[in-house]
Order: C-alpha cells, then sequence, then structure tokens
C-alpha cells in the first residue's frame, strides 16, 4: 500500500537536559508505514538541536515567543504555510498551546488539521486549579495554593508543613525544606515563568506517569504506565520503565472518559505507602517520553496524526511491560554557516 503523503509542522525541538517533546514526537510519525512525512521544524531559540538533525527535521522556520501573542505568530504560520502547505500542526510546549487552542479556526481555515485540547479543558486541569479539578471529578490531588507576591507566600506557607513544592505556572518544581528556601524558588520561578507561582503540598511516595491520548469524545486511544528509573536535578526523568498497573490505567479512563479530553496529555502521579494515588500534574499535551510508548507498541504520535486527518484508528489495548527507556546525549557538528543562515533569513 502506497504510503499517504503528509506536511506536519512541530515545535519542542529542544532535545537538551530538559527536552522538548517534538524529536520523539517525529520519531514515532516517521515510524509510521501509513505516511510518508515531511517535518516542519517550529523553533524559538536558533540553537534548538533538533533544527539541525537533518534526517528528522526536512526544514525549520523560527517562529515567535508566546509572549509576543497569537497575531504575530499567526501571521508567521500563514507565511510559512504559503510556502510548505503544511497538512497538520502539533504544537508540544504547555507555554505556547493557549495562542494555538485560541487560534485553532483560524489554522483550520488555512487548511491545516489539529488535535488541541479545548479552551475549557486546558483551563481546567492547570496547577493552580487542581484543588477544583480533584473536587469535580473525585480524584485525590495534593493541597495547593497560588502565590503572587512574598507576601502571598508567607501567608501560604503558614498552612503547610515542610518540606512544600514550588511550582512554576508552566515548567519547573523545586523542593523547599524552609521559608527561605520557598522565598528563593519563588523569586527564580516567577522570573521565568512569571504568576502566579504554586505551592503544593509535598506528597511522599513513588513517581509514577501516564502517557494517553484522547479521542475528544470520551474514549482512550493509547495509554501507557511507566515508572522514572532516573530523575535529573530538574525532575525529569532520565529513564523509565513500562509497568503494569490498572489503578493508573483506570484513573486515565476516569478523567478522559469525564473530560472528553482531545489529543495528548500526561499525568503526573504520586503513588503512597497506602497505594493511593495523587496527580500532581496533568500536562496538556505529549510528554518528552512519548518514544518509550512507541517502544512499548503503541504509537501514540501515529494516532494523534491520524486522529487528526478523520483516519479511523482502533484503541490500543495492550502494552510491553518492562521496557526501559534510557537518555542519553550526543555531540552534533554542524557548520555555523547553517547558524548565521538561521539567525539571518528565520529558516534553514
Amino acid at each position: 500500500m502506497e504510503r499517504k503523503k503528509i506536511t506536519i509542522a512541530i515545535t519542542g525541538l529542544n532535545n537538551i537536559d530538559s527536552p522538548g517533546p517534538g524529536m520523539p514526537v517525529i520519531r514515532g510519525i516517521k515510524e509510521s508505514t501509513d505516511f510518508d512525512t515531511r517535518i516542519v521544524g517550529l523553533a524559538y531559540d536558533h540553537l534548538e538541536p533538533g533544527i539541525y538533525m537533518k534526517e528528522w527535521v526536512d526544514k525549520t522556520y523560527m517562529i515567535p515567543y508566546p509572549s509576543k501573542g497569537k497575531e504575530a505568530l499567526f501571521e508567521r504560520i500563514k507565511e510559512i504555510n504559503a510556502k510548505e502547505n503544511i497538512d497538520l500542526i502539533i504544537p508540544n510546549f504547555d507555554a505556547e498551546l493557549f495562542s494555538f487552542i485560541k487560534l485553532e479556526k483560524q489554522i483550520n481555515q488555512l487548511g491545516i488539521k489539529t488535535f488541541l485540547p479545548t479552551l475549557e479543558q486546558f483551563e481546567e486541569r492547570h496547577k493552580s486549579s487542581l484543588p477544583e479539578y480533584g473536587k469535580k471529578y473525585g480524584v485525590n490531588v495534593p493541597k495547593s495554593e497560588e502565590a503572587y507576591s512574598m507576601n502571598d507566600l508567607a501567608n501560604v506557607l503558614r498552612s503547610y508543613t515542610y518540606p512544600v513544592m514550588v511550582k512554576g505556572k508552566y515548567y519547573d518544581a523545586y523542593k523547599a525544606y524552609s521559608q527561605e528556601q520557598a522565598q528563593a524558588y519563588f523569586l527564580k520561578v516567577s522570573a521565568k515563568w512569571g504568576y502566579p507561582v504554586i505551592v503544593q503540598e509535598f506528597v511522599e511516595g513513588t513517581e509514577v506517569n501516564v502517557i494517553a491520548l484522547g479521542d475528544g469524545n470520551g474514549q482512550v486511544i493509547s495509554a501507557v504506565a511507566m515508572r522514572k528509573q532516573y530523575i535529573t536535578d530538574k525532575g525529569k526523568a532520565w529513564g523509565g520503565v513500562t509497568i503494569a498497573d490498572d489503578s493508573m490505567l483506570e484513573l486515565t479512563h476516569k478523567i478522559i472518559s469525564q473530560t472528553k479530553w482531545r489529543g495528548g496529555m500526561e499525568l503526573e502521579l504520586i503513588r503512597t505507602a497506602d497505594n493511593k494515588l495523587y496527580i500532581l500534574e496533568i500536562n496538556p499535551r505529549i510528554p518528552a517520553w512519548v518514544y518509550l510508548a512507541v517502544g512499548a507498541g503503541q504509537n501514540l504520535p501515529e494516532a494523534l496524526v491520524k486522529l487528526a486527518m478523520g483516519i479511523d484508528v482502533k484503541p490500543y489495548t495492550s502494552y510491553e511491560i518492562g521496557k526501559m527507556f534510557i537518555r542519553y546525549s550526543w555531540d552534533m557538528i554542524v557548520d555555523i554557516d547553517m547558524f548565521s543562515k538561521l539567525v539571518t533569513s528565520g529558516e534553514l
């Protein structure tokens, strides 16, 4: 059977020590036997390694940071689409999703497909909204509160025992053992991600995660459970193993069936000594460890492409247990001319 030719634009090419999901998403799509895919990278920084991985990314364009606003992003997408005739865009960063969701109709009118959560789905699972989310859907979440200033932080900390987690609006989480530490992390996180900063009760237990894909109608197309084997100082999984855990998958089905989640998601969970599962975060996109799911038998990126393109997808029902991923760094050698061309022209 001839593979369908398709052009997909993908963000998240920063394959660094805190990697974006773009490159593993591309790997999954490139392994598809149904699609012959041209990959157009959308980059925010000239040094995102994926830009220079020419065996994976066919062409890259610079796009404006989310802080520039959605109008600037849309104008750039129009320019790129005029050259590339894009079939589908897959954004992979939390911070850019708001703009892409707000622009979804306009992007679709250009003939470009998307497969994103609704604005309501995106907003209600924010870290700052998790307590309400827990009550609404009947799931365990740690106590958490927002802080917008040092005064707020001091007031919030009075009702917590140490350690506490200090978390950025989009990314970054730090464990603080004192008010002084919490203040230092508050300044660090707010400078990077803005407000609110979230103070969350620390829950002792084993860190486990689920990657999942919802079809937008309440059905789970893909779900794989993983236990982190090695965690970096930034809290990122640098190694993990697929596990058999019915309760984690049941929780995933419960959330997706109730919310009718559309697109990829990651549940960051803690399993306590008394076997309770707490949701620490719900990330509204495919996580960077997605290639583990592909390696375990569930090609989630390919399934997302099919859903976006209106192709029928049968839900995955199993995956291989005991499959591990281990990240490693790799020095690429590229010519400075490539970098210079990207800086001057905005494309490579």
